[in-house]
């Protein structure tokens, strides 16, 4: 098969070199808000007689480059809009085919890296310490860290981090160990090791005033001190877990995108299909099947949505995109998630159930671990585990599933016992006049889960603007605007803005700006900014936080409200 080539990197190709572990030794200075540190390659050769290797970088100041003790010459490229700066190094010596380099890079971030944000004390819980998060994916490792910034490139990784003392330093990766800073008494150095392969994508760094309450035999919960305890309630055997699908999420993602890596930023949905195809089966054990298909019932109208929002024809709602030329960030949405969850759906209903397509997922995942992986890769080793099945496989539209805009050839069947109540208090409102609305009350919705209410304005929103007269009966008998749960909050906002309600305005961009989730943020600030009353006071207030938002999404915000 001819290599598949990452569009989104300036990286050598993994076909000539592929870096195997990064130890990274930084200091996080939040006065200049600045990483400045050392990164240490150790890079293996795939080919002979290699001379020399280029690797990404986004606004990073290099000081200098090691090879064996000595500084070699090194050029940073032209900088390519969304995909930063190539960085060429020349190697000391021709390498043949195998052999490992360590090359280490003295370099520091710009406080403006699309990778990290910084925090305030002001816009901390605590208001004492400041606080700094990264977000690499997907493509702003570059933006930390001289890298291949690929996922068709998985290395190991080690880190000293040097803090202020009174902060702590926590690492996608195993803390092994903390101690005074040798250099600098008011610092504290925290060390960390990853032993299992990943895509630098999966590069995490978070500081601040944090502290762990223990929740599980070998699982920590981190937060502010202000937050901990909360934390750790809503994380255990006791909270309402109305949203511990986002968890389920997570942790499925240890096997598929983690462990099982799509090879390029086109075949996204790999990672992201089979990690709630997987979310909706922990679920499905938690509260039951109906509760499952209630789930994935719900994605298709997430899937729906989107596809309305870019058109059915626009190149985005393929399941495999066409990134050359396009940062993954702006192609971004629920597509690759529920048009591939719904893929998986479909074909489990038509191989056998449940139980059968899991059996296909646990030999898929033993197959590609430590691999990254194109969706041919994945279509091959399909039709291999169900080779007595390849006659039900053929009746599948490939094409259309995978490569055609739209919503996808087959809609799966679902059950539908849990929607169906949602369904009819929505067409309740939905056909109701005005005269019928003393017939709602607050007993509407005593039996509803919280995910059903969520359900339900998922129902509203779908066929909004509403009367305004509807939408103020609604928070009259419901008290929606009570509810702080972010997805039915996140739900009835937009309701109002897009009924034209004014009194919701300022709890609209409230939410948009005192949370950073880019799934609210930028739908409640395009809604603000389609209402004539509140369309100058988003931009205004758009304007105002964009310093405080994470970088990325201040960036597709400004693209929305066509203000960047």
């Amino acid at each position: 098969m001819p290599e598949v080539v990452d569009t989104c990197s300036l990286a050598s190709p993994a076909s000539v070199c592929r870096t195997k572990h990064l130890h990274l030794r930084c200091s996080v200075d939040f006065t200049r808000r600045v990483l400045t540190g050392t990164a240490a390659l150790t890079v293996q050769s795939q080919e002979d007689n290699l001379r020399s290797l280029t690797l990404d970088t986004k606004d990073l100041t290099i000081e200098k480059v090691v090879i064996n003790g000595q500084e070699v010459k090194y050029a940073l490229g032209e900088r390519q809009s969304y995909k930063g700066s190539p960085m060429e190094i020349s190697l000391p010596i021709a390498l043949c085919k195998n052999q490992e380099i360590v090359i280490e890079i003295s370099f520091e971030t710009s406080p403006k890296s699309s990778a990290l944000q910084w925090l305030t004390p002001e816009q901390t819980s605590g208001k004492e310490h400041p606080y700094l998060f990264s977000q690499c994916q997907a493509i702003h490792c570059r933006a930390v860290l001289p890298c291949q910034d690929t996922p068709s490139v998985k290395l190991t990784y080690s880190s000293e981090v040097s803090v202020p003392k009174e902060l702590v330093a926590l690492m996608s990766a195993i803390r092994d160990g903390e101690a005074p800073d040798p250099e600098d008494a008011s610092r504290k150095i925290y060390r960390f090791s990853q032993k299992v392969p990943i895509p630098c994508y999966l590069i995490a760094l978070v500081v601040g005033a944090l502290e762990s309450r223990q929740i599980g035999p070998r699982t920590l919960v981190w937060s502010e001190k202000e937050q901990v305890e909360k934390s750790a309630y809503e994380f255990s055997e006791a909270g309402d877990k109305s949203l511990s699908n986002v968890i389920a999420h997570e942790i499925s993602h240890s096997w598929t995108g983690n462990l099982v890596t799509n090879k390029t930023w086109d075949h996204f949905w790999l990672n992201e299909g089979h990690t709630v195809y997987l979310e909706r089966h922990i679920c499905g054990r938690l509260f039951g099947e109906k509760f499952r298909h209630f789930h994935a019932l719900g994605g298709w109208g997430e899937l729906r949505n989107s596809i309305k929002t870019f058109g059915e024809t626009h190149p985005f709602t393929k399941l495999v995109v066409d990134l050359t030329n396009v940062d993954p960030d702006v192609a971004y949405s629920s597509v690759p998630y529920e048009k591939g969850f719904a893929l998986l759906f479909y074909l489990e209903q038509l191989l056998g159930g449940p139980e059968v397509f899991l059996g296909f997922l646990k030999a898929y995942v033993e197959k590609f671990s430590y691999k990254s992986i194109t969706t041919d890769d994945w279509k091959d080793f399909l039709y291999s585990h169900f080779k007595d099945k390849v006659d039900i496989l053929n009746q599948v539209d490939w094409n259309a599933w995978l490569y055609s805009p739209g919503l996808p050839p087959v809609k799966p069947n679902y059950d539908m016992t849990l929607t169906n109540a949602c369904i009819a208090l929505s067409q309740r409102w939905i056909t109701g006049k005005e005269d019928d609305l003393n017939s709602f009350s607050s007993a509407d919705l005593k039996d509803f889960s919280s995910h059903q209410v969520n359900e339900f304005l998922a129902q509203m929103l779908q066929k909004a603007p509403l009367p305004l007269g509807h939408i103020k009966r609604m928070q009259e008998v419901y008290n929606f605007s009570a509810i702080n749960n972010s997805e039915i909050r996140f739900r009835w906002l937009r309701l109002c803005i897009q009924s034209k309600w004014e009194e919701a305005i300022p709890l609209a961009l409230k939410m948009a700006t005192e949370q950073g989730r880019m799934k609210f943020t930028r739908p409640l600030f395009k809604d603000l900014a389609a209402f004539d009353k509140s369309h100058d006071q988003a931009i205004r207030t758009y304007q105002e936080h964009k310093a405080c938002m994470h970088p990325v999404t201040a960036m597709l915000v400004g693209k929305d409200l066509k203000v960047d």
